[in-house]
C-alpha cells in the first residue's frame, strides 16, 4: 500500500534526466498556437456579439468616466447591470484600436488562450507536461469555452480570474505561503467585480485544500487563510466604497438596483435572488425550465438538453477520476498532493455544479464555462494517476471506465444534436476498443501503452472538439448564445428559448419569465447570419440599423449631451453602436429601473441635453413588455407636449423644439 501511496504523488519518474527546454516547450507552444487560431478565426463574424456590452466598451472609449464605472453611454445616465471589469478590458482594447467588433471580441479570445496557459502552468507543477497538456487541450475544446471565448459577455474574464486563483492556491499549498494565497484572495476579488457572487463559488474548495494540505501548522493555515480573506475584502471592496462614496448625482445610475448603490446590487439583484429566484431588481427573477434557462432545477441539468451539449462532454470521466483518486488516497499522509489536486478541482465542481443544478433564478446555459477548468483538471490528474497505477487491475478498470463513459455519453450528445453521425459511432466503436485494450494484463498492455493513450483520447475527445470547432465556424450574436454547430439556442435540439426573455445569474442581469422584465444576457436571439458585422445584430435588429439609416443618420448630427432616449437599454446600445453617439437607456435593461425619473428627464430637456424621444424600444429583450412607472410617465409627458414625426418608420419626437402642451 505504501507503494500505491506514493506513486500518484509522482510527477515523473525520477530515474529519468528532465528533457531539455526546447522539447519541455514546443508541446504547450503549439497547444497555445492552436487554441490562438480557433478563438481568433474569423472572429469578426459575430459583429458586435452582445449588443449591450459592446456599446458598455464603446462608451468606455469616449469617456473615462463612463469607462470607470461601467455605463451604457458615454453620457453617463446609466450602467450595465453588472460590476465593470470585463468592460474595464474591452473599453482600454476599443480606446487603443478604435471601436470595431474585432477590438471588442478579441479581448476574450487572449483571455482564453491565457486560461488555457494558466491552467497548463497548474497541472504540469505536480503531475508533468503530459496531463498538463491533456487538462488545457480539455479546456480548450469545451464548446461552452469555445462559445465564450469568442463572445463579449463576462464569463470569459470570470474564468481566467478563477483559473489563476487555482494556480496562485496551488503555489501556495506547495510551501505555505501566505503571499501566493493572497494573491488567490485578490484574483477573487477581482472575480467580485466581474460577475460579483458567482466568483466566491471557489472559494469552499480553494481554503478547503490549503487547510488540509499546506505543508505548516494549523495556526498558520488559519492565519493565512484570514490574511487572504483580507487581500479578497480589499480586492473587492475598494471599488465599492468608491461608488457609495463618489456623489451619486455626478455618476451613472447603478442599474439593477432600486436605491442606486452596489451594495444592494451584489446581494439582491444579482446575489441571493440569482440562487433562491424572486421578482424585480431585488431578485433573480424565475426560471421557467426551458433550454434558453437551462432547463428544470434538479441533479440532472448539467447533463440535462440545455446543458449538456454545453460542458458535460468530459463530466462522467471527471467524477470517475474524482471519486477513484480520493480513495486511493484517502490513507496518504495529509499534504498528499494528488488529494489536494483532487480537492481543489473536485471542490470547484461540487459546489459550482450543485448550485448551477439546483438555482431557482434564472441560469443560462453558458454560465457553465466556469466549470470547464474544474473539470479538465480532474479528468487530467485522474487520468495521471490511474495510469500509474496501472499495474493495478482496478486502476484499468477505472481509466477503461474513463474511456468508455465518455465515449458513450459523448454519442448520446451527438445523437441530441442530430449532427456527423459517422463521427458519433466511429467514436462510440474506438471508445468501446479502447477500454477493452485497457482492461488487458500490464505486459500486454505495455507493448500497446501508447496506442492504448492516443486511441484513449481520440475516442474520448473527438466528438467533443468536433463540437467545439463547429462551434467556432458558426457567427453568435445576441443574448443567449449557444455552442454547436448552430448558434440559435436549441438550432439543433428544438427550441427557439433564444428568442425569450430571461435573466442572469450572479452580476448578471436579471429579470423573469417571457413577458415580464428580462436580462441583459437574455432576450434577443443568437443568429448564424453573417450580417449585422458593421454595426447591429442583424438587418433592422436595432431601430437604427440597417433598416432606418435615416434615424441613425438623424442622430449623429445631434451635438446635444444625450443624441437620444429610448425605453429599453438593447434598443439603446444599437442606436449608440450605430451612430457612435450617446443615448439614455430609460428604465435600464429590464425596464424597471427608477432611472431617469421624470423630473429628471425634464431637467436634462429643459437644459438642452437631449435632442430626441424614440417610441417603442421596450426592455433589454428588444419590447417583449414591462416598463417602469417613470418610463410610462416619460412617454405619456413626451406624447403630450410634444410633436411626432416618422423617420423611416420610427416614431421620433424633437425635445429641442417648442413644447406644444
Amino acid at each position: 500500500m505504501t507503494t500505491l501511496m506514493e506513486r500518484p504523488r509522482v510527477a515523473a519518474p525520477r530515474h529519468q534526466a528532465p528533457p531539455s527546454k526546447k522539447v519541455r516547450r514546443w508541446p504547450v507552444l503549439v497547444l497555445l498556437a492552436a487554441t490562438a487560431v480557433l478563438y481568433l478565426w474569423d472572429l469578426s463574424a459575430s459583429g458586435w456579439g452582445n449588443s449591450f456590452y459592446a456599446a458598455a466598451a464603446q462608451a468606455g472609449a469616449q469617456s473615462w468616466k463612463a469607462w470607470l464605472f461601467g455605463s451604457l453611454d458615454a453620457g453617463n445616465a446609466i450602467t450595465v447591470d453588472k460590476p465593470p471589469a470585463a468592460m474595464w478590458v474591452m473599453g482600454l482594447s476599443a480606446r487603443l484600436f478604435g471601436v470595431n467588433s474585432w477590438s471588442i471580441l478579441a479581448p476574450q479570445a487572449v483571455i482564453g488562450v491565457a486560461s488555457v496557459y494558466l491552467l497548463y502552468l497548474t497541472v504540469q507543477r505536480w503531475f508533468g507536461r503530459n496531463a498538463a497538456l491533456l487538462a488545457g487541450a480539455a479546456l480548450a475544446l469545451t464548446p461552452v469555452a469555445v462559445l465564450m471565448f469568442r463572445y463579449d459577455n463576462p464569463d470569459a474574464l470570470l474564468t481566467l480570474l478563477l483559473t489563476a486563483g487555482g494556480y496562485a492556491t496551488t503555489r501556495a499549498v506547495e510551501k505555505a505561503s501566505w503571499k501566493w494565497l493572497a494573491l488567490t484572495g485578490v484574483l477573487l476579488g477581482l472575480g467580485f467585480l466581474t460577475k460579483m457572487m458567482q466568483a466566491f463559488l471557489v472559494l469552499p474548495a480553494f481554503a478547503l485544500v490549503y487547510l488540509v494540505a499546506a505543508p505548516t501548522g494549523l495556526g498558520r493555515r488559519i492565519r493565512d487563510l484570514l490574511i487572504a480573506g483580507l487581500a479578497l475584502i480589499v480586492s473587492a471592496g475598494w471599488y465599492i466604497a468608491l461608488v457609495s462614496l463618489w456623489p451619486a448625482s455626478s455618476r451613472p445610475y447603478i442599474a439593477g438596483s432600486t436605491n442606486n448603490t452596489l451594495w444592494e446590487l451584489a446581494l439582491g439583484y444579482n446575489g441571493l435572488g440569482r440562487i433562491f429566484g424572486g421578482d424585480g431588481n431585488g431578485g433573480g427573477g424565475g426560471n421557467s425550465g426551458n433550454v434558453g434557462f437551462g432547463g428544470a432545477a434538479g441533479i440532472g441539468r448539467l447533463f440535462g438538453q440545455s446543458m449538456g451539449t454545453e460542458i458535460s462532454w468530459l463530466l462522467p470521466a471527471a467524477l470517475i477520476a474524482m471519486v477513484a483518486v480520493l480513495a486511493i488516497t484517502f490513507t496518504a499522509p495529509r499534504t498528499d498532493r494528488a488529494r489536494a489536486a483532487i480537492l481543489m478541482w473536485g471542490g470547484w465542481l461540487l459546489v459550482t455544479g450543485v448550485t448551477f443544478s439546483y438555482m431557482s433564478g434564472t441560469i443560462h446555459p453558458y454560465y457553465t464555462v466556469a466549470l470547464a477548468p474544474a473539470i479538465a483538471g480532474l479528468v487530467a490528474v485522474g487520468g495521471r494517476v490511474l495510469w500509474l497505477c496501472r499495474s493495478r487491475p482496478w486502476a484499468r478498470a477505472l481509466l477503461a471506465a474513463m474511456v468508455l463513459a465518455t465515449a458513450v455519453w459523448g454519442a448520446v450528445l451527438m445523437g441530441r444534436a442530430d449532427w456527423l453521425p459517422v463521427l458519433r459511432w466511429a467514436s462510440l466503436a474506438l471508445g468501446v476498443l479502447t477500454a477493452v485494450v485497457l482492461l488487458a494484463p500490464t505486459t500486454r498492455l505495455r507493448r500497446f501503452a501508447v496506442v492504448a493513450l492516443v486511441a484513449a483520447i481520440l475516442s474520448a475527445g473527438a466528438s467533443g472538439a468536433a463540437y467545439a470547432a463547429s462551434t467556432a465556424s458558426v457567427a453568435h450574436t445576441g443574448s443567449i448564445p449557444s455552442s454547436g454547430p448552430s448558434s440559435e439556442f436549441g438550432g439543433t435540439r428544438g427550441g427557439a428559448a433564444n428568442r425569450m426573455g430571461g435573466a442572469g445569474t450572479f452580476g448578471s442581469p436579471s429579470g423573469s419569465a417571457p413577458g415580464s422584465a428580462g436580462s441583459s444576457e437574455t432576450g434577443s436571439s443568437s443568429s448564424s447570419s453573417r450580417a449585422g458585422v458593421a454595426g447591429s445584430t442583424g438587418p433592422g435588429s436595432s431601430p437604427g440599423g440597417p433598416a432606418n439609416a435615416e434615424l441613425t443618420a438623424l442622430l449623429k448630427a445631434s451635438t446635444t449631451k444625450w443624441s437620444a432616449a429610448i425605453s429599453g437599454a438593447t434598443s439603446a446600445a444599437e442606436l449608440e453602436l450605430d451612430s457612435g453617439t450617446s443615448v439614455i437607456a430609460l428604465g435600464g435593461w429590464n425596464g424597471s429601473d427608477p432611472s431617469p425619473t421624470l423630473a429628471e428627464f425634464q431637467a436634462y430637456v429643459r437644459a438642452g441635453q437631449i435632442h430626441y424621444y424614440i417610441a417603442g424600444g421596450g426592455m433589454g429583450g428588444g419590447g417583449m413588455g414591462g416598463s417602469s412607472t417613470d418610463s410610462s410617465q416619460i412617454a405619456a409627458w413626451v406624447a403630450a407636449n410634444y410633436k411626432s414625426t416618422t423617420v423611416g418608420s420610427t416614431t421620433v419626437y424633437d425635445l429641442t423644439q417648442a413644447a406644444t402642451g
